[in-house]
This record gives structure tokens, C-alpha cells and sequence, in this order.
């Protein structure tokens, strides 16, 4: 069997990314497995065709029942949805939606909407890849079942409805087993999803890791749902794949295939120029007509790319604006965020901007001001600042601390 032949799924893992094969009609096999944090860091794939799975907290998941079974509305339908959510995918992007039918009639459809997160060059491989999709469905499980999973060092669950993907969602919960704050979110997902008219009752729940020794009875205890421990199984090819497709790939595709016409075109100018040598000149004339107006057309064609260019400088100088991640509300509640719960500690003084972070506080004991150090530096949503904490100053009221950081790149 011809490598070339191989299909090789690049998906996350519980801390890492691997890639698996998948021969014709045979199970996907683990090839390698890169502990790196983005996938552009993984070296040149093996040989064959490409298929990238994006994690799940890369993408949010919209469903959505409807009176209608007219599947040619599905798109107009998730769009107005999914604006009234606060989500609007730039145009110039890609295409960063799908949708995945569940159940469909004459009366009412129920189908899941994903949107994608535009990703950066260091969230896409390094070699292009054939297609995309999302990972929970590369996972499929039967019946009505709760699938939960560490993906990338943090849960995330899925909920599927007759052996469908209904919804799935990322979390920021990095403990060693599934806790309460991730009973929480599930518990709030199905909650939503029943108040928009959406059945999501899971009869049984599965935990997939690693670990022989992770905790279930919490979750099941919880949510009344019998839960199976369990390692992750291989994955499999969605079928249909999905129709993502992110807009750096798109332009390399179109770019490829204005490579191959270009060499089409000038092979075919040459052919006829060899060709109408002995008519006098008269195809030489025409050939360098043809040539004419092929530069034209390049020339004509040139404003737009530029155009393209100034219109990506302009929204990257509204970043800070328009970015949530910029937004000082935003970054106060991450940091609220890593305050231990019931300790006391207060902040006196919280000097906040999009690059620039100064706090002061205070504790009566030296533990949580030690425990908040650490969770700062832990704080996947603060990943992006650097922090300098020096050691605590004791008082008379017990202990003071002053903690700076600053962004690691200042430049949106």
C-alpha cells in the first residue's frame, strides 16, 4: 500500500498533538504525538493527504430547532442566530461555519451550527492541510450520551443525541478529575439548550482519559447519569467532512491553482508561437496580442490585493477596540478570577490597560497571597502577560503585595 495513499488526521490530544494514520478501510493507527502548544511547531507531516481537526476551544457551538424542514433555509436561519448571539464571522476569513443536520421533517429541523474562531498562523500546521474539522467529530459514540475529555491540558464535553454531535463546549477546568465547576457548565449547557426547545437528556455519561485513576463518582453522582471510565478511542473520518475552511488555506489553494494556469498558459503561448513561426509573422503577431492582453489582466487585477492589504492594517489598528481580549472589564475578571476562594484577600488597587497590569492588595494571612501568585502565573486566559511578583511585605493588618504585568507582545 502506497504511503501517498494514507490519510493522517492531525487532532489534539489530552496534552499534545497527534497525528494518526488511516489506511483505506482500516482503523486510524497513532503515528506520532508532538507535545508542543500550537500546531505550527510540529514538524513536516508524513506523506499523504492532511486532515486537521480544530479543538473545541477553537470554535462555539450554536444549535438550534426550527418549525421548518426547508434545508435551504438552514443557512439564512443560523446566521440571523448566531448575529443575535453576538457573532458575526469576517467575510474576509474564510469559511469559519457549518452545519450539521441532526434531525430533519416536513414540521422541524434540529441542526448544530459551529462557528470558527479565526485562526492565526501558529493555530494551522505547517503543511496545508486537504480538509478541516472540528475534533468532537472525529469521536462518535451511540445513543444519547455526555462524551467528556481533556483536550490540551483542559475538559471539554460533548453531548450527542441519538448518536449525533448536538453540542460541545471547552472549559477552563485543568483538574485531575472532572470537578465541580465543570458539573456547573454542563448543567448550564443543558439548561440552555431546553430553553430553546432542544432535547438534551443524556442517558449515560463516558469519560475518555488516560489515567486509570480519574474520579467519576462526582459527575455521576451529580447529574444521575451512569459513568463510564475509559481511555479515548482511535479517531475516524467524518463523513461528510466539513466544509471549514480557513481564509490563509483558501488564498494558498487559489494561488496554487493561479500557478498552474499561469505555466498552462504561457506552455499554450509558446505551442502557438513555435507553431505559426512559418505564417509569415502573422502568428507572432498574435501571439504577442494574447500576451498584451494576458498582462493587462494581471495589471487590472493588482489594485485588489492592495486594497486587501490596507483593509487588514485598518482592522488590526482597531484591535484594542474591538478585541476581547483587550477589554479592561474583561481582563479584571480573569484576575478576580485567580483570587483562592474564601481567603480574604482583597485588591486595594487593580491600574489596568490592554498591555500593562499593576496590582495592590492585601491578606491577612501569607498563603492566599502566595496561592494568588501562582494561580496568575497558571491563568490560561492571562497567558499572554508576563509577570513580576515580588515577595509580600508583612504590616501591622497582616500582609501587602504589589503584582505587575505586562504583555508579551505589546503590538496587536
Amino acid at each position: 500500500m502506497s504511503k501517498a495513499n494514507n490519510t493522517h488526521l492531525l487532532i489534539p490530544g489530552e496534552s499534545d498533538w497527534q497525528i494518526w494514520t488511516v489506511v483505506p478501510n482500516g482503523e486510524a493507527t497513532l503515528h506520532s504525538s508532538h507535545p508542543v502548544a500550537r500546531p505550527s511547531e510540529i514538524g513536516k507531516p508524513p506523506q499523504g493527504d492532511l486532515v486537521f481537526f480544530f479543538p473545541v476551544k477553537s470554535l462555539t457551538a450554536l444549535p438550534l430547532h426550527v418549525p421548518t424542514g426547508d434545508t435551504s433555509l438552514f443557512d439564512d436561519l443560523a446566521a440571523t442566530h448566531a448575529e443575535r448571539a453576538g457573532f458575526r464571522p469576517d467575510p474576509f476569513a474564510g469559511q469559519l461555519t457549518d452545519i450539521f443536520p441532526l434531525l430533519t421533517n416536513s414540521a422541524q429541523s434540529v441542526f448544530l451550527s459551529v462557528i470558527l474562531r479565526p485562526p492565526q498562523t501558529a493555530d494551522l500546521p505547517p503543511t496545508s492541510p486537504k480538509a478541516f474539522d472540528i475534533s468532537p467529530r472525529a469521536f462518535p459514540v451511540m445513543g444519547n450520551t455526555l462524551a467528556v475529555w481533556r483536550e490540551l491540558g483542559q475538559w471539554v464535553f460533548a453531548i450527542h443525541q441519538d448518536g449525533k454531535l448536538l453540542y460541545c463546549q471547552a472549559t477552563s477546568v485543568s483538574a485531575p478529575s472532572p470537578d465541580a465547576t465543570l458539573i456547573r457548565e454542563i448543567r448550564i449547557a443543558i439548561a440552555q439548550l431546553s430553553m430553546q426547545g432542544i432535547r438534551a437528556e443524556p442517558s449515560s455519561a463516558i469519560v475518555w482519559t488516560s489515567d486509570p485513576a480519574t474520579e467519576t463518582s462526582l459527575l455521576s453522582r451529580s447529574l444521575s447519569l451512569q459513568t463510564e471510565l475509559a481511555p479515548r478511542p482511535a479517531p475516524v473520518l467524518p463523513n461528510p467532512l466539513s466544509k471549514l475552511l480557513p481564509a490563509d488555506v483558501r488564498a494558498a489553494r487559489r494561488a496554487a491553482r493561479k500557478r498552474q494556469n499561469t505555466i498552462l498558459t504561457i506552455a499554450a503561448l509558446a505551442v502557438i508561437y513555435l507553431g505559426t513561426v512559418g505564417y509569415l509573422g502573422f502568428g507572432l503577431w498574435k501571439t504577442r496580442d494574447t500576451t498584451t492582453k494576458l498582462l493587462t489582466k494581471v495589471k487590472a487585477v493588482a489594485p485588489e490585493g492592495e486594497a486587501f492589504a490596507l483593509h487588514i492594517a485598518k482592522w488590526d489598528e482597531l484591535e484594542y477596540g474591538i478585541d476581547l481580549n483587550y477589554n479592561t472589564v474583561d481582563i479584571l475578571n480573569r484576575v478576580v478570577r485567580s483570587i483562592p476562594a474564601n481567603s480574604g484577600l482583597r485588591l486595594t488597587s487593580a491600574d489596568i490597560s490592554a498591555t500593562e497590569i499593576n496590582l495592590i492588595g492585601e491578606a491577612a494571612q501569607l498563603e492566599p497571597v502566595n496561592q494568588f501568585s501562582e494561580n496568575l502565573g497558571n491563568n490560561n486566559d492571562l497567558a499572554t502577560f508576563k509577570w513580576e511578583n515580588p515577595g509580600p511585605r508583612q504590616t501591622s493588618r497582616g500582609w501587602e503585595f504589589n503584582y505587575s504585568g505586562t504583555t508579551l507582545s505589546t503590538t496587536p
